[in-house]
């Protein structure tokens, strides 16, 4: 029996942890002169020991049945260093775990080598990176069709580069692609300006949705500096989770805007196929988002007259994957059936060592065809796949 069991799910939401070589292995000439070390950059550190530890495991299993047994009934194990963890970093062996656990098809994202460049000033490394990983992310999926590679295109370079590297990347094997949930320079154009809706159009034209993920917004930050001098320890959870309680507490913040902007300036409007997709922002900010657009679409209502309600609009075109352990049915009473979508976030720990118990401890008054949407049916619809 699988973890998965009986039902059929799709996972909107796992990483790889990357060895250093991740992006090098397939990178031009060109870009690995550009690119920086995976091991030096500094935005999500990583312990160099943790690495070759997850390494050192790896190399044990090959050949040893027993040792790979042990390893894989203890899949669920999320104590375990991150490079240590079944397929973490090797494609053959995280196809064997999604065997184990019965995921129909997993979404893949990177982990540390999105940071070895996306914080660089140098524009020609942002490029260089994006496009190694994009050949990287293809290229660990390319072998098993339930993998589906999660891609980043950076729209701050414009339209005309964005839609050159949607193309360029689904041809080196990506499914669909991150994008910033805002433009990080002041001076620069929003992506729900009319100019980028040749980007909006050519998602809808390959069929894919738009990822918005933590940490991919633009350098964004909701919380002021000055809340870290609070005359005590700043916490920090690590990884790409936001910094401290509050970090933590405005996570959606910056999708909240984006959402809000791509509903507002006529985004969906203007590419009624398109659909995007909320990863690691959580999900108990939904409701009373929802409720707040509508709000202030009303506040509005003599200068700009709404076709349907914001929250019709968003309950259409958006998804949304919740954190293993917020009451998602009760999120779901809220906002119904049809948004929110399984992720199991594997192998980071912030998935939990059993997200379906934990999804699922707050879901007990949801019917099955409830059950079934959250699982399966509300991505199936958004990746135009058959139930039967």
């Amino acid at each position: 029996m699988t973890y998965a069991g009986t039902r059929r799910i799709i996972d909107v939401d796992s990483h790889l942890i990357e060895l250093e070589n991740f992006l090098l292995d397939t990178a031009s000439a060109d870009e690995k002169a550009k690119i920086p070390s995976m091991l030096d950059q500094k935005p999500v550190i990583q312990k160099r020991e943790r690495l070759e530890l997850g390494r050192e495991q790896f190399l044990a299993r090959q050949g040893d049945a027993a040792l790979t047994a042990e390893y894989e009934a203890q899949i669920l194990d999320n104590t375990k260093v991150g490079w240590g963890r079944l397929g973490a970093f090797d494609p053959v062996e995280r196809a064997r775990a999604i065997d184990l656990f019965g995921y129909e098809v997993q979404l893949v994202l990177a982990t540390f080598t999105f940071h070895q460049f996306y914080h660089d000033p140098d524009a020609a490394v942002r490029e260089a990176g994006a496009r190694a990983l994009n050949r990287a992310m293809g290229n660990f999926c390319k072998d098993d069709r339930r993998m589906r590679a999660v891609g980043y295109v950076p729209l701050g370079f414009g339209p005309d580069k964005a839609i050159e590297m949607i193309e360029q990347g689904l041809a080196d094997g990506c499914y669909t692609f991150a994008v910033d949930t805002n433009e990080g320079n002041d001076a620069g154009r929003s992506f729900t300006h009319p100019d980028f809706d040749p980007v909006w159009a050519k998602f809808v034209e390959h069929r894919i949705p738009v990822v918005t993920h933590v940490a991919i917004n633009g350098h964004y930050d909701p919380v002021s500096p000055s809340f870290k001098n609070n005359g005590r320890v700043f916490h920090e959870i690590g990884d790409d989770a936001p910094a401290g309680e509050i970090g933590v507490m405005t996570i959606a913040n910056s999708v909240q805007l984006f959402l809000g902007a791509m509903i507002y300036d006529g985004v969906f409007e203007r590419h009624p196929a398109l659909r995007v997709i909320s990863m690691e922002h959580g999900c108990l900010w939904l409701p009373g988002w929802l409720k707040m657009i509508d709000f202030t679409a009303n506040v509005f209502k003599r200068l700009r007259p709404f076709a349907e309600l914001p929250s019709v609009t968003a309950k259409r075109h958006i998804k949304v994957a919740p954190f293993a352990g917020e009451p998602v049915g009760w999120v779901i009473e809220q906002v119904g059936p049809g948004m929110l979508v399984y992720a199991s976030d594997y192998p980071h720990p912030e998935g939990s060592g059993d997200p379906i118990g934990k999804f699922e401890e707050t879901m007990t008054d949801c019917d099955q065809a409830t059950l079934d949407a959250f699982y399966f049916d509300n991505m199936a619809e958004v990746m135009n796949l058959a139930r039967a």
